[in-house]
């Protein structure tokens, strides 16, 4: 796929019947994903196998009264994360509860298919025919956009839909309004810096922003009458700077 875009991403273009609906079908496999995959894979079975080796010491002492239907409750319990029932299989034998013995192994060869099977991979469904593969990604992924702006709205202090100190119907459209016509003006200026080589998301966009602060600096020689005052920016990082440019702040900077 687009190499500048989606780095690393490959995909199939193709056309699928599923629930009785033909579309045309975007299956997207991402390195870093099916890495990120087989890592927390790999940790939730190293747990498991820990419990599963745990519960067999403690059978294996006959440090147990339960019945085999309750030692058969837990393993399905420890088993019971997304895939591990897969490629672990737990073995108990006996049947009163002072012989019940547990023995369990993972399948190398089943672990492998699962990670070439499903590791890595989405499936995009859409009804986008002439849009490129690339755009139906960038489509996809344009939805935690959408989320990140659900999540701003709930901030108390930007952007924020909360508190509403208002009852008629009226009133609270109008506040709707301009609540999101303020998340409307966050993602513009988000775009704004993106175009000039800022990657930051609103709320760093935001966060950046709001460091970008007026001071008043008072003297006073100790005579009579008021102190001078100097109102004048604080100092900004890098990033600050750059955006102060971009979104021309000085022009609402006090003069010195």
């Amino acid at each position: 796929m687009d190499a500048d875009r989606f780095p690393g991403l490959t995909h199939v273009d193709t056309t699928v019947t599923a629930l009785g609906v033909t579309r045309r079908a975007v299956l997207t496999h991402s390195k870093t994903l099916h890495a990120a995959q087989s890592r927390g894979f790999d940790q939730t079975l190293a747990k498991a196998q820990q419990r599963l080796a745990a519960l067999a010491d403690k059978l294996a002492r006959g440090k147990t009264r339960r019945p085999r239907t309750a030692v058969e409750a837990e393993i399905a319990t420890i088993c019971k994360p997304r895939w591990v029932a897969d490629v672990l299989t737990a073995t108990l034998t006996g049947d009163k509860p002072a012989d019940l013995r547990l023995s369990f192994t993972v399948d190398a060869a089943a672990r492998k298919a699962l990670e070439t099977r499903l590791f890595g991979k989405r499936i995009l469904f859409t009804n986008r025919d002439t849009w490129p593969a690339a755009e139906v990604v960038a489509a996809y992924r344009s939805q935690s956009g959408v989320e990140s702006g659900f999540r701003q709205l709930k901030d108390p202090h930007v952007v924020s839909f909360s508190p509403m100190h208002h009852w008629t119907d009226q009133k609270i459209r109008v506040h709707v309004f301009y609540t999101v016509l303020a998340l409307t003006i966050a993602h513009l200026m988000r775009r704004t810096a993106e175009h000039a080589g800022l990657h930051l998301s609103v709320r760093e966009l935001l966060h950046e922003l709001s460091g970008i602060q007026e001071t008043v600096l008072l003297y006073h020689d100790g005579g009579k009458g008021r102190p001078r005052a100097q109102r004048l920016l604080t100092d900004m990082n890098p990033i600050q700077r750059q955006l102060a440019d971009l979104f021309d702040i000085n022009r609402y900077a006090p003069t010195r």
